[in-house]
C-alpha cells in the first residue's frame, strides 16, 4: 500500500498482530457459524442482557469517526464491547451446550487480541472512548438494560470490526 495515501486518511496502521487475529476472527465470524452458533442453537428469539455501552454498531463508529477520535482509539474500543458481548454469551452458556466450544474460540481470539491492546493506556486514547471503557467495565449486572440476541451481538462485531481494520488489514470482504 502506498503509506501516503493511508496516511492522508488518518488510518493508523493496525499492528501485524491485529491483523492476523481479525483476519482469523472473520473467518470464525462467517454468516454460517454466527447463524448456526448464535441462533439455530439458541431457542427461538433468545436474548441476552447487555448494557447500553456493550452495544456498537456501525452507526456509533461513524459518530465516533465524525468526532476525531482517533482510529486506533475506535479499534480499542471495538475490542472491549466485543470481548464483552462475548463473555456475556459464554454466561448462559452451560460447557455442554453446542455453542460453548465456539464461544470458547472465540474468547481465545479476543484474548490474544488483548495483548496486542494491553499497551494502551487510558490515557491514550480520546476521553470518550476511555469513559465508554470504563462503564462497560464498571457497571454491575443491575445497570444492564438492553435485551440483545446473540447473533446481533456477532453481527456488530463483525460488521464494525470490517470497517476499522478492513483497509488497514486489507480484509477481503467476504
Amino acid at each position: 500500500g502506498c503509506p501516503g495515501v493511508l496516511a492522508v486518511l488518518g488510518l493508523e496502521a493496525a499492528a501485524p498482530g491485529e491483523c492476523e487475529l481479525t483476519r482469523l476472527l472473520q473467518d470464525k465470524l462467517q454468516y454460517e457459524m454466527r447463524l448456526q452458533y448464535m441462533k439455530h442453537y439458541f431457542p427461538i428469539d433468545y436474548t441476552v442482557q447487555v448494557q447500553y455501552e456493550e452495544v456498537l454498531r456501525p452507526s456509533n463508529i461513524t459518530r465516533l469517526r465524525n468526532g476525531t477520535v482517533s482510529e486506533a482509539a475506535l479499534r480499542y474500543l471495538w475490542f472491549h464491547v466485543s470481548s464483552q458481548a462475548v463473555l456475556r454469551i459464554r454466561e448462559v452458556l452451560p460447557e455442554k451446550h453446542p455453542s460453548w466450544k465456539y464461544t470458547q474460540e472465540l474468547c481465545q481470539l479476543f484474548d490474544a487480541l488483548g495483548e496486542e491492546y494491553s499497551k494502551f493506556r487510558q490515557t491514550d486514547v480520546e476521553a470518550v472512548v476511555a469513559d465508554l471503557v470504563k462503564l462497560i467495565h464498571s457497571a454491575g449486572a443491575e445497570s444492564r438494560s438492553k435485551a440483545v440476541r446473540p447473533k446481533a451481538l456477532l453481527d456488530n462485531c463483525l460488521k464494525v470490526m470490517r470497517m476499522l481494520y478492513g483497509v488497514p488489514c486489507e480484509l477481503g470482504i467476504r
